[in-house]
């Protein structure tokens, strides 16, 4: 997917204005004290997604990052959290170019380029960037009918090309020093093997795998810190066998995704539960430097 003329033009202008940046004084805060700042973004579970009772999503005060801001705080009692992440589908194309499901909450249109604006406006007082993106490239690529080639195919070459931008842009918004930390994927396709697709499971979780390793190699590029969100979920522990209620054992790592998920339930949902985004939010306390 390729967006308009309008849409490059505001990348260019992204990353233009976060060279600027890198030549602007520190701000301090307005009373002699100050302020830092916590940023979260990326798609639905940056900001705490969750199915409703009715199985709506919603965003939540629940999410890794809620949970990962409160952690900070024990020692840094005066960060803030903000969270521009979009709580609809943001793929990587949308979060650089748009244009985004949630362009109605940027008033630049483009989580990026609200990003960047932010890191401008507060440089010199953000401690931490979290960003989680790509799960919705590749997500619309499997299902109880089986995985599509061509989508996975091109999935993989849409993150290779938009990843890359968006942290170079975090990265010049933010200067040399702030921690900019990303994270890899689990696989709630494994729920497949509850209803007897265990060969999909297992295909699945060998897609999830080559994706993880495309994520980790471009945060590697760009000396970003991963938390090994895959690895906390067990993904690739098939053995052993665990009783989790369901009338028979099932392998640790669907065990993990029908209780740090919710695809297990009627709703088939791949967000994180409460339990799921504290796993989360670990594994980014884990690789914080």
């Amino acid at each position: 997917m390729r967006t308009g003329h309008a849409w490059k033009t505001m990348t260019v202008l992204v990353v233009l204005a976060a060279l600027v940046a890198l030549a602007a004084p520190a701000q301090a805060g307005g009373d002699g004290a100050k302020k830092l700042w916590y940023l979260a973004l990326g798609d639905s579970l940056s900001v705490g997604v969750q199915p409703d009772a009715a199985g709506v999503n919603h965003p939540t005060a629940n999410g890794y990052a809620d949970q990962l801001y409160q952690a900070l705080k024990v020692t840094k009692p005066k960060l803030q959290l903000k969270k521009l992440g979009c709580a609809v589908t943001e793929t990587s194309e949308n979060m650089l170019r748009g244009p985004s499901d949630c362009r109605g909450q940027y008033h630049l249109r483009i989580q990026l380029a609200d990003a960047v604006e932010f890191l401008i406006k507060n440089r010199g007082s953000v401690a931490l960037v979290t960003i989680d993106i790509g799960a919705n490239d590749i997500e619309p690529c499997g299902g109880l009918g089986g995985i599509d080639p061509a989508c996975v195919q091109e999935a993989f070459s849409e993150v290779s090309a938009n990843l890359p931008r968006i942290l170079a842009a975090l990265r010049l918004a933010a200067g040399p020093h702030v921690p900019i930390l990303g994270m890899n994927y689990y696989n709630p396709f494994l729920a497949a093997w509850l209803v007897g697709e265990t060969e999909l499971a297992e295909q699945s979780n060998e897609v999830v795998a080559s994706f993880n390793g495309l994520l980790g190699s471009i945060y590697r590029f760009f000396r970003v810190p991963v938390a090994d969100v895959a690895a906390a979920f067990d993904t690739t522990a098939f053995e052993p066998l665990v009783d989790i209620g369901v009338g028979v054992p099932v392998p640790l790592n669907v065990a993990r995704i029908c209780g740090y998920t919710y695809m297990c339930t009627p709703f088939q949902n791949i967000h994180a539960t409460d339990a799921g985004y504290e796993v989360i939010a670990q594994a980014f306390l884990d690789v914080l430097p």
